[in-house]
């Protein structure tokens, strides 16, 4: 198996590569892994690679283009290597590689041993760390197969519940340990999950940014952005609304009751 971590900070996985378990794992080429920096992707002077959302709000973040050039490439060489193995027959068809693209966010659902067991099964991970305030939206919706939550607590970035995920999964690969072990689950603030976000540019791959963002109007941003919590955590997390709703939240829900998107 071969898990791809996309991180700013590589640095952060030198002591965790060389931990016992994976040390042998990839020692006896059961398990590969690397950690690819978004930076080296990113088109300008200052290799910047986040920036101020769209619509207001406190913080900045990670941009598009990096972390879908940064993904691209680690599936690209996969293939390559695949297409091109050492000792292949010339006429033999390369295998057909089973890939999971996966972002580690608050937003997913929570990461326990059947999820491990379930992603030990592929043959390639990518693991997209997010930092910051989180990621343009279009990360989620156009990039990831899956967002997966280690808990409901907060942490400054990704890279702990990469090395979470990748530590349960490296146990389930068949050589690298007897029995797997468990992992908890990750990270929640509010009693609803938080809205998309995005940040420049307002196009990419022609995927808009939604108007409502860029027109300034602070009113309509703040009621389209519980609407979509609201929508996003009926989807993701319906648990979340098994309590009682503030008065905003059974008005937005009324709204979008209106506009045939939430169903009784």
């Amino acid at each position: 198996m071969r898990i791809d971590i996309i991180s700013l900070f590589p640095e952060f996985f030198a002591a965790f590569f060389d931990h016992s378990i994976i040390k042998r794992a990839m020692t006896a080429e059961r398990l590969t892994m690397e950690v690819t920096n978004p930076r080296d992707f990113a088109h300008n002077k200052h290799n910047q690679v986040d920036d101020t959302p769209y619509g207001g709000g406190a913080g900045m973040l990670m941009m598009a283009p990096p972390i879908f050039e940064a993904v691209e490439h680690v599936l690209a060489k996969t293939a390559e290597q695949v297409d091109a193995p050492e000792s292949a027959e010339a006429n033999e068809p390369a295998p057909e590689l089973r890939k999971r693209v996966i972002f580690l966010g608050p937003t997913g659902s929570t990461f326990n041993q059947a999820k491990a067991r379930e992603l030990a099964t592929y043959d390639q991970l990518v693991l997209i760390c997010g930092h910051y305030e989180g990621v343009d939206y279009r990360v989620e919706e156009h990039l990831i197969d899956e967002t997966i939550s280690i808990g409901d607590f907060v942490l400054t970035g990704g890279e702990l519940p990469a090395m979470v995920v990748a530590d349960a999964v490296a146990r389930m690969i068949p050589g690298v340990l007897g029995a797997a072990s468990g992992a908890i689950e990750d990270s929640f603030y509010r009693p609803i999950l938080e809205g998309p976000q995005y940040t420049k540019p307002p196009v990419f791959r022609d995927w808009e940014v939604p108007e409502v963002l860029r027109s300034g109007h602070h009113k309509n941003i703040a009621t389209w952005r519980l609407q979509q919590a609201l929508l996003r955590t009926r989807r993701l997390r319906p648990d979340l609304l098994e309590r009682e709703l503030t008065d905003d939240e059974k008005r937005a829900i009324k709204e979008l009751e209106k506009q045939g998107l939430w169903k009784p």
